[in-house]
């Protein structure tokens, strides 16, 4: 399989500080990849920057052949990478419908949208019971579900998450883990930011840890799984 994305001493700064440390990674083509570490780690950093929320300071980045590094996000989302931010970040004074709708703004054929709508609609069964509710009504996990669809409206090559877990009930999360397969099976490549190593490694077919913005190691999700200091640090000894 081929790369899809390929990432080489990436840096990001907020002022001063610098975020990310020369991070290099890539994601395989039909792969699910994680990027774990704790918080302050770089991960939230690395992501916004491959999506252009952030400017990169230095580095290249390379998605199906063609550099992104400080392109807008309207036009790295043409070429074809979704994002799911942390937070969520839907349009709670909107409903369900018209979330998804957005995440399709640059489609432009009304009848793929509805085709797209009823596919989302499918993979989300919860989605069709609350498409006439507005995004702020839904619990943490339906919203989460939400921000997935709406990225997935796009019909994205790359989907980035960033932090899909956080705050949501371990019932939920395992849920989520299981769609996160779900859209891999459905032919989209995944990078997903991470603290929640035991259900990443589960579904991760690589991995990346992630260390004061600096990879501190790699490799397939068992080869990670079997590290002592990883086993120690995220999955309790």
């Amino acid at each position: 399989m081929s790369t899809i994305l390929d990432v080489r001493a990436l840096e990001v700064n907020y002022g001063a500080v610098r975020a990310v440390k020369g991070v290099d990674l890539q994601v395989t083509e039909g792969h699910v990849v994680a990027l774990l570490g704790a918080n302050g780690a770089g991960k939230s950093s690395t992501i916004k920057s491959l999506v252009g929320v952030v400017r990169p300071r230095a580095g290249r980045i390379q998605f199906m052949g063609k550099e992104i590094q400080g392109l807008a996000i309207h036009t790295i989302s043409r070429l074809g990478i979704g994002w799911v931010p942390e937070g969520r970040q839907i349009f709670s004074h909107l409903t369900v419908e018209a979330n998804l709708s957005i995440g399709a703004f640059a489609v432009g054929d009304e009848a793929l949208i509805r085709e797209r709508m009823a596919q989302m609609m499918e993979l989300f069964p919860i989605l069709r019971q609350r498409r006439e509710q507005l995004g702020g009504s839904l619990s943490g996990g339906e919203q989460q579900m939400l921000a997935i669809a709406r990225a997935l409206m796009a019909a994205p090559k790359l989907l980035l998450m960033d932090e899909p877990s956080l705050g949501l009930s371990p019932l939920i999360v395992q849920h989520l883990f299981a769609l996160v397969k779900g859209i891999r099976e459905r032919g989209v490549s995944v990078l997903m930011a991470e603290q929640n190593a035991r259900q990443s490694l589960k579904v991760a077919d690589d991995v990346y840890l992630l260390e004061v913005g600096e990879v501190r190691g790699r490799g397939t999700a068992k080869e990670m799984e079997a590290r002592e200091d990883v086993r120690r640090a995220y999955l309790g000894g």
